[in-house]
């Protein structure tokens, strides 16, 4: 079954990156409906919109970039409940972290908005935000390999979860 789900993932994203991205670079704006992905250029600028819901949940649970090429990544929170209560983010760790144990720590981080060591152990994070929200980062992808990404967030690491593959 989890094959399946990173196969239909992978599938969304390899068929989105046929669509315009959204030119909407406003916080807190209404989620799109579907997941966008464009790529541009040789290795150009991958843009990607994450959906989360109060049900800790992404619409995407496999990523695919080039190393080298820029990512620019919107996260959008479709739910409703504020940040205290169902805060999402979007954290891509760096090789050899692991993530339960990056969860256990994050989930003692509150003062930082559950990024544990001032984000040593991360390739690139969002802010946290609440239902209704949404926030966008930009990073550059790491090597070849796959790379973890979560929801640091007390207890969302179990469901909020996939892999960023870069070739």
């Amino acid at each position: 079954m989890k094959r399946m789900s990173l196969f239909v993932g992978a599938l969304l994203l390899a068929v989105s990156c046929n669509n315009a991205p959204e030119a909407d670079a406003e916080k807190n704006t209404a989620p799109s409906p579907q997941p966008k992905a464009a790529v541009s250029s040789e290795l150009g600028t991958l843009e990607l919109s994450l959906e989360c819901s109060d049900q800790m949940k992404y619409n995407l649970d496999q990523i695919s970039a080039k190393a080298g090429q820029e990512v620019k990544l919107k996260l959008i929170h479709t739910g409703e409940l504020e940040k205290s209560v169902m805060g999402h983010n979007f954290v891509l760790l760096k090789k050899g972290i692991n993530p339960a144990d990056f969860a256990s720590a994050a989930g003692q981080a509150k003062e930082s908005d559950y990024i544990p060591n001032g984000g040593a152990d991360l390739i690139a994070f969002t802010d946290l935000i609440g239902g209704g929200e949404s926030t966008e980062i930009s990073f550059t992808a790491p090597g070849p390999g796959i790379y973890d990404f979560m929801c640091s967030f007390p207890g969302h690491y179990m469901m909020m979860k996939g892999k960023m593959v870069v070739n």
